[in-house]
């Protein structure tokens, strides 16, 4: 046990430092639920809270790993280190994911300030994975000053990167459908910066006028934050800064006005329900084949007892 903590403890110290080896690993014992994720959490504890999350997210073929490689850029030439979490989607026949994203910022591959990590969702739906959170501890207490957060292509369902970033820019461009199609899918309600890409197409007009005017007939209370819509063109980097300075804007905001603490607060929450509700899950499973919640099933199914009692009995 003891030569176990130390070398946790010398992985964590050697993630801290910025080693690329050191923090690839530590993401892998999170990808694994391995037995060592326990203590590699409490010893990156001390060292979370110093980064600036932003969620990048919106419909496929909007070009969000084009406009991350983009972000990524801007960062760098601003001087802040940059990790970086791309989500891409699992097939549900086989399993696997072709974990891509990367190459479209290949350029930023020998850039020592730069952590790019893919990951494959695993069939978790919310346009994340299940390992999201604790990824983001490593990257946080690895002392990156902006974590760029990819989400596969969400729909109506998968808007959980709200919960997850410090700011979320949700991604549009011409030819994805109208602006109500937006407005169904959920995505007016989580953004803190639009941004309507491929802006030099045909169309990009409308997409922005559309936008625009949905968001003003949003409720906001007096002095709160409005959601900028912003145009660019990622393939050729215009229109990049003004989105890093949006982003910028709105996390200074909300550390002034308090929505900051709130949203990391019930990340947190978030983050220990999900991890209680697995280990409890872990213990029913642990019982083997038969054991009382298959007998509580059994009742409920025959009608011999409710589903709230027999929950009841199971907790």
């Amino acid at each position: 046990m003891s030569r176990r903590t130390d070398a946790i403890d010398d992985l964590v110290a050697r993630a801290c430092q910025g080693q690329a080896r050191a923090i690839g690993r530590l993401i892998s014992l999170v990808e694994d639920a391995s037995p060592l994720l326990r203590e590699a959490m409490a010893a990156l504890a001390p060292h979370v809270g110093g980064a600036q999350v932003v969620g990048l997210t919106g419909a496929p073929g909007v070009g969000k790993s084009t406009t991350t490689s983009a972000l990524i850029g801007e960062y760098r030439r601003r001087g802040r280190r940059v990790g970086v979490l791309a989500v891409d989607p699992s097939s549900p026949f086989s399993g696997g994911a072709l974990l891509g994203d990367r190459i479209r910022m290949s350029e930023h591959a020998t850039d020592p300030g730069v952590f790019i990590r893919s990951t494959a969702a695993r069939g978790h739906l919310g346009g994340l994975t299940v390992a999201t959170p604790q990824a983001l501890r490593v990257l946080d207490a690895a002392g990156f000053d902006v974590i760029l957060v990819e989400t596969v292509g969400v729909g109506q369902s998968e808007v959980e990167i709200a919960r997850l970033a410090d700011s979320t820019a949700v991604l549009l461009a011409p030819g994805m459908g109208d602006g109500i199609q937006a407005a169904k899918a959920g995505l007016l309600e989580i953004g803190d910066v639009y941004v309507v890409n491929k802006a030099d197409r045909d169309g990009a007009d409308k997409v922005r006028r559309d936008l625009r005017s949905m968001l003003s007939h949003a409720e906001r209370l007096p002095g709160a934050w409005r959601p900028p819509v912003l145009s660019l063109v990622a393939t050729q980097g215009d229109g990049v800064a003004a989105v890093v300075d949006a982003l910028d804007e709105h996390h200074a905001r909300s550390a002034e006005d308090g929505t900051l603490a709130r949203r990391r607060t019930r990340r947190a929450r978030d983050e220990v329900e999900a991890i209680a509700l697995t280990a409890m899950r872990a213990r029913w499973g642990d019982l083997g084949e038969g054991h009382r919640l298959d007998a509580l099933a059994a009742d409920v199914a025959a009608g011999r007892l409710d589903p709230y009692g027999a929950a009841d009995t199971l907790l």
